[in-house]
């Protein structure tokens, strides 16, 4: 049989958010009505795999997990390209002020 493909699965939440039965007929009408071609098999696994399961718990649960935030931005190369010329002119300035400091 294989692995269920997500179509699958959200066909069966469009179902259940529709508060329609997920069923072998509904789920292979939404699955078709989406232009994929329809394997009974798959349509069996599923709805025996979800007739076990609370859907809204599961939906609850997923809610309820921590969310992670996202990486900070890498700054434009611009802002960077800025910073390196500040830090050149700051290397030029400190080794002219050691010349300076030499020849006195």
């Amino acid at each position: 049989m294989g692995v269920i493909k997500i179509e699958y699965i959200y066909a069966s939440l469009l179902l259940h958010s529709a508060k329609q039965p997920i069923n072998e007929e509904n789920l292979t009408k939404v699955l078709s009505a989406s232009g994929i071609n329809v394997d009974k098999t798959r349509v069996k696994a599923i709805v025996a795999a979800l007739s076990e399961i609370n859907i809204d718990e599961v939906i609850k649960s997923a809610v309820a997990m921590p969310v992670v935030s996202a990486p900070a931005q890498p700054q434009p190369v611009e802002e960077k390209k800025e910073e390196k010329k500040e830090e050149e002119e700051k290397k030029e300035e400190e080794s002219v002020e050691g010349l300076s400091a030499l020849f006195g």
